[in-house]
C-alpha cells in the first residue's frame, strides 16, 4: 500500500523520529494531567459540577491563552525551538508536582486553577514549537503524511495518558495526586528526549535566535501584526483556519454534553460515569487514528479543502442522526466519527497552514492558530453551558452543531475551488 510505503520512508527519517519521540512523550503527560484535573474538577464526589462549573473551569483553563497564545509565537521566532522543549517540559514537571501538593493538602479551587493554569501555558509554547518545527524534519512532499502521523501519533498518546489516568484513578481510591505525579514523569521524559536533537536544527531562520526577554516581549504588538498580515496575505491558510475554528467549537460543545451525559445521565455513581466517560475518549482516540491512516490518501485524491468538505458534510450527516438517542451505544459510534473528521479536518489544516505560512511566521502562525483553537473550545462550553439540561441531555445542542457543520461544508465547497 502507498500509505505504508511512505510511512516507512518518514520513520526511516532520524531527527523526525526523535521530534516525534518528544510529542509522544508530551502529549502522553497532557492526558495524564488533563483527566487527573477533570476527574478532580467534575467526578469527585464532594462536587456537584453543572454545565456551568464545567465552563467556568475551562475558562479559567483555557480562556487567558489568548493573551499568552501571541506573545508564544513572537518567542518562538526568536528561541530555538528545541530548548523550548526541553525547559518547557521541565518547567511542566516541576509545576506538575507542584499541583499534586495542592490536591494533597486540600488548598483552595483558586490556588489548585493557578496550579494548573501555569501547566497549560506553557503547553502553549511547546505545541506550537511542535507544529512550527515539522517542516525541519521532513521533506515538502512528506508533509502531508507528516502532519497526518505527528499530530495525530500525539493525540493518540494523548488519549493513551488519559486512558492510564483513567485506569489508575479507577484502580486506587482517592488517587489524583500520583496521576498527577506521572504526568510529572512523563514531562521529564519529554524534555530528555528533546536532548537528542541538535540545538539549531529545528529553527527558526533567523540570525538573531537569542532575543532577551524584554526585547521580545516590546516587538509583541508588532510581530503580532506582521503574523496576522501574513495569515491575511496567505488566503487559503486563513480559510483552512477559520473552517477548523467552527469545528472546534462543535467539537467541545459535544465533549461538554458526553461529559455531563456520562457524570448524571448514564450512570449512578462517579466510577462508571468515569469508566464510561473514558471509553468515549479511547473510542474518539480510535477515530483519529483512522483519520491518520485516510487522510493522507483522500486528501492526495480529492484535494485538501475538498477532504475537509467530505468531513464536515459526514459529521452534519451522522451526528444529529447518532446523538438525538442519547444513548451510550449510538453516542459512542458518534464519538468515533466526530474523531475521525475532525482530526482529518486537522491534518489538511496543519498541512495548508505550514505549506502557505513562511518558516520565519509559522511560530505567530501557529500560535495564532493555538489561540483560536482555546477560545473555539471555551466558547462552545459557555454556549453549552446556557442550553444544557442537568443532565446533558439537550436536542437544540445536537442540532445546533449539525447546522454548524452543514455550513463549514458549504462555505469549504466553494473554497474548494481555488485548494
Amino acid at each position: 500500500m502507498p500509505v505504508v510505503r511512505d510511512l516507512r520512508v518518514l520513520l526511516r527519517l532520524r531527527n523526525f523520529r526523535r521530534l516525534l519521540t518528544v510529542r509522544i512523550l508530551s502529549q502522553s503527560a497532557d492526558g495524564v494531567y488533563q483527566v487527573a484535573l477533570a476527574a478532580h474538577v467534575v467526578f469527585s464526589p464532594e462536587k456537584q459540577a453543572s454545565a456551568g462549573a464545567i465552563a467556568s473551569a475551562m475558562a479559567v483553563l483555557l480562556l487567558p491563552y489568548s493573551l499568552i497564545g501571541p506573545f508564544a509565537g513572537v518567542l518562538l521566532d526568536r528561541w530555538p525551538r528545541r530548548q523550548v522543549f526541553l525547559y518547557g517540559n521541565l518547567l511542566r514537571a516541576t509545576l506538575a508536582c507542584c499541583t499534586a501538593l495542592l490536591i494533597l493538602g486540600s488548598a483552595p479551587d483558586w490556588l489548585f486553577y493557578a496550579s494548573a493554569l501555569c501547566v497549560t501555558a506553557v503547553n502553549r509554547f511547546v505545541l506550537a514549537g511542535l507544529s512550527a518545527a515539522l517542516p525541519r524534519v521532513v521533506d515538502r512532499d512528506l508533509l502531508v503524511l507528516a502532519n497526518s502521523l505527528s499530530p495525530t501519533a500525539g493525540t493518540l498518546a494523548a488519549t493513551a495518558g488519559g486512558g492510564l489516568a483513567f485506569a489508575v484513578r479507577l484502580a486506587l481510591s482517592d488517587s489524583d495526586a500520583a496521576v498527577v505525579l506521572l504526568g510529572a514523569g512523563l514531562y521529564l521524559a519529554s524534555a530528555l528526549a528533546s536532548l537528542s536533537l541538535a540545538s539549531g536544527l529545528l529553527g527558526p531562520d533567523q540570525a538573531e535566535s537569542h532575543l532577551r526577554l524584554r526585547a521580545a516581549l516590546t516587538t509583541t504588538a508588532r510581530g503580532l501584526r506582521h503574523g496576522l498580515h501574513h495569515l491575511a496575505e496567505r488566503r487559503n491558510a486563513a480559510r483552512a483556519l477559520a473552517a477548523m475554528t467552527v469545528i472546534r467549537f462543535c467539537y467541545g460543545a459535544l465533549t461538554v454534553m458526553v461529559l455531563m451525559l456520562c457524570r448524571y445521565a448514564w450512570t449512578d455513581n462517579d466510577s462508571d460515569g468515569l469508566a464510561l466517560l473514558g471509553l468515549a475518549v479511547g473510542v474518539s482516540g480510535a477515530g483519529f487514528f483512522t483519520a491518520a491512516v485516510l487522510t493522507p490518501w483522500a486528501a492526495g485524491r480529492l484535494g485538501r479543502f475538498r477532504w475537509m468538505v467530505v468531513c464536515a458534510a459526514a459529521a452534519a450527516v451522522l451526528e444529529p442522526a447518532l446523538g438525538l438517542w442519547f444513548r451510550p451505544a449510538p453516542m459512542l459510534v458518534a464519538a468515533f466519527v466526530l474523531g475521525l473528521v475532525t482530526q482529518g479536518a486537522k491534518i489538511a489544516t496543519d498541512t495548508v497552514v505550514q505549506t502557505a505560512v513562511d518558516d520565519s511566521f509559522r511560530g505567530r502562525v501557529f500560535s495564532l492558530y493555538d489561540v483560536l483553537f482555546n477560545v473555539a473550545f471555551v466558547g462552545a462550553a459557555a454556549a453549552s453551558a446556557l442550553l444544557l439540561p442537568a443532565d446533558g441531555r439537550s436536542a437544540t445542542v445536537v442540532i445546533g452543531v449539525a447546522l454548524l457543520y452543514a455550513l463549514t461544508a458549504v462555505m469549504l465547497w466553494r473554497w474548494s475551488r481555488t485548494d
